[in-house]
């Protein structure tokens, strides 16, 4: 395997990054309106499904369905080829398991929203509940869904300790804007982390239970945080955490690089984080 990335990676991330950001910014956009104007939060699908009423919005759907399968192949890359350098150990392989998964879930996405392109498929229905029924049906499917619930589950909380701990630092090029903006990327991998922990639980339970019927995506997550004590607070929150995290993928989408890429050389938000602490030292 090769040391470098080839140079075709980087326009690949940088179109999957920009359109995830955009999925985000619709979920949170519509999620943010549920909270201040009442309505139930939508999932990814519906949400998209809405752009189909706006100018040019067939055309949108397109470019965000062909990103979302262009971030799915960067993920597979990334994963294979250990791009972020996660290593071979078994905490190395279960986080570039994760970035596969993670980048196969977003494909199935973006043939959805293609579909929803082409006039095909509606407002309606749960995506994730629709897709796992159809693992179900394989040989060992409950298996196989509750596993991929565990998985998910592990890359919920791999995006919380990535935010807490500030591990996307690493792979952000250091400039003004991105100075300004860590605070509210720190706040998006939490809020993401929290979502795709849940919507892993979803999964792992179905697969317990052999019920897709306990599947849910987005949405669901959303309404099951909702619906808990003080969950209409947690709730809003989270919409301001989704905003933040179709931000940080903005900021990813123009400003991330990668390492075996642009070579060891390049100024990232970690490195002046680490000069800030040894100068304190």
């Amino acid at each position: 395997m090769a040391n470098k990335a080839p140079a075709w990676v980087v326009p690949v991330m940088r179109a999957g990054y920009g359109a995830r950001g955009l999925v985000y910014l619709t979920v949170g956009a519509l999620a943010l309106w549920a909270v201040f104007w009442g309505g139930a939060a939508q999932g990814t699908q519906n949400a998209l499904a809405d752009l189909k009423q706006v100018t040019f919005g067939y055309v949108a759907l397109w470019l965000i369905g062909l990103g979302l399968i262009a971030y799915m192949v960067w993920r597979l890359i990334d994963a294979a080829m250990d791009l972020e350098d996660e290593g071979s150990d078994a905490k190395g392989i279960f986080a570039r398991l994760a970035q596969a998964v993670t980048g196969l879930i977003h494909g199935i996405l973006g043939l959805s929203i293609i579909r929803l392109g082409m006039g095909q498929g509606g407002s309606g229905g749960n995506g994730a509940e629709n897709w796992t029924a159809k693992l179900m049906s394989l040989p060992y499917g409950p298996s196989l869904v509750a596993i991929v619930g565990a998985v998910v589950i592990g890359a919920g909380i791999y995006y919380v300790q990535k935010g807490l701990r500030g591990k996307y630092r690493e792979d952000i090029r250091i400039t003004p804007v991105t100075r300004k903006l860590d605070p509210l990327m720190k706040a998006g991998f939490v809020a993401e982390g929290v979502i795709v922990g849940t919507i892993g639980g979803f999964l792992l339970y179905a697969g317990l239970t052999s019920d897709p019927g306990e599947a849910g995506g987005v949405g669901q997550a959303l309404g099951y945080i909702r619906a808990l004590d003080y969950g209409a607070f947690l709730f809003a929150a989270l919409a301001l955490g989704l905003l933040c995290f179709a931000l940080e993928n903005m900021v990813e989408a123009v400003y991330r690089i990668l390492p075996r890429y642009a070579g060891p050389d390049v100024s990232t938000l970690a490195s002046r984080a680490k000069a800030k602490a040894k100068a304190h030292t």
